[in-house]
């Protein structure tokens, strides 16, 4: 079964095109280097809740949004020497500092699949 990283991100609503397009170069250099799959979720029905949520978990403003993204690999192995490979590239490397969201309320972690139906 595949390994996974997941990430929620707050997105400025005036900034979900341009996260859009940032994403999408992101999203090849990963397919380039072996990904199986790069996905990138916008917030529809994202409630902040009382006690946790999306929005609470990565402090979302009120002219926030919340992406939800994640990206699939072969193996835990395999996500290792993709990500590597991605992080020495100068696309990724040199270019996050103009990322449209503040990366310092990025949530993201590995998981490995427990069921795919």
């Amino acid at each position: 079964m595949a390994y996974v990283d997941g990430f929620v991100v707050a997105v400025p609503r005036g900034r979900v095109d341009e996260y859009r397009e940032f994403s999408r170069k992101a999203g090849e250099v990963w397919k380039e280097y072996g990904a199986r799959t790069y996905i990138e979720c916008v917030g529809d029905d994202v409630p902040y809740g009382e006690l946790t949520s999306f929005p609470r978990a990565v402090q979302a403003k009120e002219d926030e949004t919340v992406v939800f993204s994640w990206i699939t690999y072969d193996s835990r192995e395999h996500r290792d020497e993709v990500n590597e490979k991605v992080m020495a590239d100068p696309r990724i490397s040199g270019g996050m500092g103009d990322a449209p969201f503040d990366g310092k309320r990025m949530i993201y972690g590995g998981f490995t699949t427990l069921l795919e139906l």
